[in-house]
C-alpha cells in the first residue's frame, strides 16, 4: 500500500501556507469571492479540471476518467461575522469576519486531497467530485450546488465529509451511525393584542404579557409533549415589542429556532408551536401568527459507509484513536442535503492540543487549531477514495 502519511507530510507545509492564506482573508455566505479567487489559483496550480458557477460561488473540481462508480467530497468554505481575537502573523484582515468553524481548514484539507489524487491519478478506480461549497452558515449552499448539477454527470454514488472539532485530541477521529446532527426551523411568532394608555390596561389587551405566556407555555412542549429520550431545543432568541413605557403594546415579534433528531418529532413540535401560540394568545383576548420556514434537514450517516471509513481510518491511525459518538448533537449542518442524494458519512477529526493551548470551542473569537490536522484530514479522504471499489 502507498504510504499515505509520508505523502501528506511532503505537503505538509504547503497545506499549513494554504490554509493559513484563506484564513486571512473570511467572507460571509455568498461573498466568498476573494477565497474562490484563491481556491481556484491552488486548482490551476495542481493542473486539476473544475467548473465555476455563476448564479453563486461554488466551485467543483473533478478528475472524470470514465469509470463506473464517483465518489464526491465536499468543503465549506464560508466564514462567520466573528471579530478574531487571536494575535496571530495570519489573522483575519477583515474586521468582524473570522474563520471561526474551521472552514479554512476543510477548503485547505480538500485543495490537498485534489493534489494527492491528482498525482494518483492513474491509480484510481472511480470518478471524484471536489466540492468547494459556500453558505453552510447561512442559507444553505449545498441546496445551491445541487440545484446547479454538482451531484450529477456522472451521478455521486457516494459522498465523504467531515469537521473539525475542539472537543478531540488531534490525530483522533469520531464517528456516529445514523443521525449525526440535527434539523432547524426557524420560528417566527407575532402575537397582537389592543394598544392603550398604560394607566387604564383594563381599555386594551397587552401583547407582552400574552407573548410571555406563549413564551413560558411553548417550553412545556420539550417536557410534556415530547419522550424525554428524544431530544428537541426550542431557542428564542429574539423579542420584540412596544414602543414607549407608558403604552400598552398592541403587538409583539418572537423569533427563534426548533432542532430535533427526527421527523417525527419534528412534525409533532410544530404542530404544538401553532396550538400553543395560537390558542394561548386567544385566551388571553389577542392572536398569534405562526410561520415555520423549514431548514436544514437531519443529517443522517449511512451505517456501511460508516463502517468502511472505520475500517480505513483504522489501518491509518489504529483503532484507539477512533471513537464513536452514541448520541448526535443539535448543530445543524447543510452537509445533509447532499445525504438525501446519495449514501455518505460526516465524520469528526480532532484539531485539539492543550500543550499548545488551542482548545477553544467553534463559533468563538479564539477557536483556533492544530495545524497537524491538516494532513490527517487528507489522509482519511484520500484513503476512502483509493479503497472505494475493492470492497
Amino acid at each position: 500500500m502507498l504510504n499515505l502519511y509520508d505523502m501528506c507530510t511532503e505537503i505538509e507545509k504547503w497545506l499549513i501556507d494554504v490554509r493559513r492564506d484563506i484564513h486571512m482573508t473570511p467572507e460571509l455566505g455568498l461573498e466568498e469571492f476573494v477565497t474562490k479567487r484563491k481556491i481556484i489559483k491552488y486548482l490551476d496550480e495542481i493542473g486539476i479540471d473544475y467548473n465555476m458557477y455563476t448564479e453563486h460561488t461554488g466551485i467543483t473540481a473533478f478528475i472524470n476518467l470514465n469509470k463506473e462508480k464517483t465518489v464526491a467530497i465536499r468543503a465549506d468554505i464560508d466564514a462567520l461575522p466573528i471579530s478574531e481575537d487571536l494575535n496571530l502573523p495570519y489573522s483575519s484582515v477583515n474586521y468582524g469576519k473570522m474563520h471561526a468553524c474551521g472552514h479554512d481548514a476543510h477548503t485547505s484539507i480538500l485543495l490537498g486531497t485534489c493534489k494527492i489524487l491528482y498525482n494518483l491519478r492513474e491509480e484510481l478506480d472511480v470518478n471524484v467530485k471536489f466540492f468547494f461549497q459556500p453558505a453552510e452558515e447561512t442559507i444553505g449552499g449545498a441546496k445551491l450546488m445541487i440545484k446547479d448539477g454538482c451531484m450529477d454527470n456522472p451521478h455521486a454514488d457516494c459522498i465523504f465529509g467531515l469537521h473539525v472539532d475542539p472537543r478531540l485530541e488531534i490525530g483522533t477521529l469520531e464517528l456516529k451511525y445514523n443521525t449525526l446532527n440535527a434539523s432547524t426551523d426557524t420560528v417566527d411568532i407575532t402575537v397582537t393584542g389592543d394598544g392603550c394608555h398604560a394607566a387604564y390596561p383594563h381599555l386594551g389587551t397587552d401583547a407582552i404579557v400574552i407573548a410571555a405566556n406563549v413564551i413560558t407555555s411553548l417550553q412545556t412542549i420539550s417536557s410534556r409533549n415530547v419522550d424525554p429520550l428524544d431530544s428537541i431545543a426550542l431557542s428564542l432568541g429574539i423579542i420584540n415589542g412596544g414602543i414607549k413605557e407608558n403604552i400598552v403594546c398592541d403587538k409583539v415579534n418572537i423569533r427563534g429556532t426548533l432542532r430535533t433528531l427526527n421527523e417525527e418529532v419534528r412534525a409533532l413540535s410544530k404542530k404544538r408551536i401553532v396550538e400553543i401560540a395560537k390558542y394561548s394568545s386567544k385566551s388571553l383576548g389577542g392572536n398569534a401568527y405562526i410561520n415555520i420556514e423549514k431548514g436544514y434537514p437531519v443529517l443522517k450517516n449511512s451505517n456501511n459507509v460508516i463502517n468502511y471509513v472505520k475500517k480505513n481510518a483504522t489501518e491509518l491511525i489504529g483503532h484507539d484513536r477512533i471513537m464513536m459518538r452514541e448520541s448526535g448533537c443539535l448543530g445543524a449542518e447543510d452537509f445533509s442535503y447532499y445525504l438525501e442524494r446519495c449514501e455518505g458519512a460526516f465524520y469528526h477529526i480532532g484539531c485539539k492540543n492543550k500543550l499548545k493551548n488551542i482548545d477553544s470551542p467553534l463559533h468563538s473569537s479564539t477557536f483556533n487549531i492544530d495545524e497537524d490536522c491538516l494532513k490527517y484530514g487528507v489522509m482519511i479522504h484520500v484513503i476512502n477514495v483509493l479503497n472505494f471499489t475493492k470492497e
